[in-house]
């Protein structure tokens, strides 16, 4: 029996989702979300509090979570919610104190690695360190509350 496929997100946490949503998207080409209509939708319906809302970016977004989307991929336009690659931001009160256990390699295109590792420097990435192995070479970057990513 074959199973069917399952959908999946990789959700992040995040002091400021709405900041890591800027990066990401413009470090990957992605979209962020746009959930208003949905939010304008559950807060006439009294399911969400107006608290738990924000103005981002001239819309409003929930306060605590926000994604970003592949621009191919397909999406609810009722939601406003990918339904395809997506990076979730979750707010949590704890810093990030540890190195990740997961992490994204970005993979830029043959001869485009340095460019891509300055363009990431301008968003507000940092580069940890070079690595050049036997096996390859790459760059071991943090996104702008530390989150380690690579750039092959």
């Amino acid at each position: 029996m074959t199973q069917t496929p399952v959908h999946w997100k990789l959700v992040i946490d995040a002091a400021d989702p709405h900041a890591q949503a800027d990066f990401w998207a413009a470090a990957l080409g992605y979209e962020v979300e746009d959930n208003a209509a949905f939010i304008e939708r559950l807060l006439e319906l009294g399911a969400l509090p107006e608290a738990a809302t924000v103005d981002f970016h001239g819309r409003r977004a929930f306060r605590d979570l926000i994604a970003v989307r592949h621009p191919d991929d397909p999406y609810d336009a009722e939601k406003g919610t990918g339904l395809g690659r997506r990076l979730l931001f979750q707010r949590v009160p704890e810093p990030k104190s540890v190195k990740n256990r997961l992490h994204l390699d970005l993979h830029p295109g043959e001869g485009r690695r340095d460019g891509e590792v300055e363009r990431l420097k301008g968003l507000g990435a940092g580069v940890l360190r070079e690595v050049k192995e036997p096996a390859g070479e790459w760059v071991v970057m943090a996104d702008p509350e530390g989150n380690e990513f690579c750039v092959a």
